[in-house]
């Protein structure tokens, strides 16, 4: 027998690849542990293999030995892939006993090309990679989807009514395409929201299963008629602004201006902006996403030259109707 060791350098949720390789190297009989960089004396010649996954580019990575470690991820090396063999093994989460829920990909590839992303190059088209019930390892209702492009999946009409007929509450952690969303989809989507499963909430939820809501983004201003077309449609299917929630790339090809712009829109329309910094180690973006994800300072601190960074939440000044207030 042998000892393995996985090595989770950045992930924000379960390492997906980790948690395949933990199942292959269980059914060879091995022992399988979390690989911890800051106990070098005990991690000393310990082991007889590590595999390391690095998701993002700018996370840090000193700890990476490539002398030691089987290195992979989107943050080293975008061509790098798990052997077939082992791609279409379930995960084994026994690694990470907090998580209890289900995760995984019922599609991979995209059907857009955008240039800040790197899943068309890593990935390609979209196509089917699962169904629903094959993602579902775990005895858990609850299921966060990490499709890039839910309905660009072409069977995407097969998951939806998996869903239903599985009786499961699911995150959509990736988000929709607003911009190309049909009306057919947009009713989809509506029986999705408005659905009352086991725990009465919404099918839809947010990472956290605190709210019944879920993200479409806007990273091209020029996109504003097409994305302010597709929430028209989620209108008419009967979708409630306040289950909408929109992510706003900063920072990629944006002017400031067209930063606040896009986030003032948001605002009037009664939708919550989630600004992502493509560069966070960026002053300007850092405070201007402070500004923005901060839901009691931006309901309260209407423009973004009136924040000054040292703003917090007050009581007496929070009495001001808002976009917020409303949403809530």
């Amino acid at each position: 027998m042998e000892t393995v060791a996985l090595y989770d350098v950045d992930s924000t949720t379960p390492n997906l690849a980790l948690a395949r390789i933990a199942r292959a190297e269980g059914e060879k009989g091995n022992r399988v542990v979390r690989y911890d960089p800051t106990e070098p004396l005990l991690n000393a010649g310990r082991f007889d293999r590590i595999y390391a996954s690095k998701i993002f580019t700018r996370s840090d990575g000193r700890f990476l030995d490539p002398e030691r470690m089987e290195i992979g991820g989107t943050g080293v090396d975008l061509r790098k892939t798990l052997p077939p063999e082992i791609e279409r093994l379930p995960p084994d989460w026994s690694l990470w006993p907090g998580f209890k829920d289900n995760l995984g990909f019922a599609m991979r590839g995209c059907r857009r090309r955008c240039d800040f992303c790197f899943v068309p190059e890593k990935e390609g088209r979209a196509r089917p990679a699962s169904t629903i019930k094959d993602l579902l390892v775990q005895d858990s209702d609850f299921l966060i989807l990490l499709d890039n492009d839910f309905f660009g999946n072409p069977e995407w009409r097969e998951r939806v009514d998996e869903i239903h007929r599985l009786d499961l509450t699911v995150n959509l952690s990736q988000g929709i395409n607003v911009r190309s969303i049909t009306d057919e989809q947009a009713r989809a989507l509506a029986g999705l929201v408005n659905a009352r499963p086991n725990r009465g909430g919404s099918r839809l939820t947010n990472l956290h299963r605190t709210r019944g809501q879920f993200h479409f983004a806007w990273d091209n201003p020029k996109d504003e008629a097409r994305v302010v077309a597709g929430i028209s449609r989620l209108d008419a299917a009967g979708i409630k602004r306040w289950r909408m929630a929109c992510y706003v790339l900063i920072g990629f090809n944006t002017t400031p201006a067209e930063d606040e712009h896009r986030v003032q829109t948001l605002r009037r329309l009664k939708i919550d902006p989630f600004v992502m910094p493509y560069d966070p180690d960026d002053a300007r973006q850092a405070r201007f996403a402070r500004w923005a994800n901060d839901k009691a300072i931006f309901g309260t601190v209407r423009t973004f030259s009136d924040y000054d960074g040292t703003v917090r939440y007050r009581p007496e000044i929070a009495a001001e109707p808002s976009a917020q207030a409303v949403l809530l």
